[in-house]
């Protein structure tokens, strides 16, 4: 399906955007956001390639490789998004 490829690619691009930005950055607790913010879009990718999976192949391999995708990206992103929401007010205090 072209948009989970679309989808896919926009996650990667954040991912390496993010990634850049954690990178350069030099505040200790914005590189903890920003890591969560690159997990979240990593979780994403993988998450997405395993939809993106189920519909592409209709072997039973497949099927169980594209359902561990879609568990650990969303159990990826669930926990990266709890990290972000924790991080998010030391990263703010710590800007003042």
């Amino acid at each position: 399906m072209p948009i989970f490829v679309v989808l896919i690619i926009f996650s990667l691009v954040f991912y390496l955007f993010y990634k850049t930005k954690y990178i350069r950055s030099k505040a200790p607790m914005e590189k903890q956001w920003l890591s969560a913010k690159c997990s979240i879009a990593l979780g994403l990718f993988v998450f997405l390639f395993g939809i993106n999976l189920f519909f592409i192949h209709n072997s039973i391999v497949s099927t169980i490789v594209a359902f561990v995708f879609v568990l650990l990206g969303g159990a990826s992103v669930i926990a990266a998004f709890k990290a972000y929401k924790y991080y998010l007010p030391k990263t703010i205090e710590e800007r003042k």
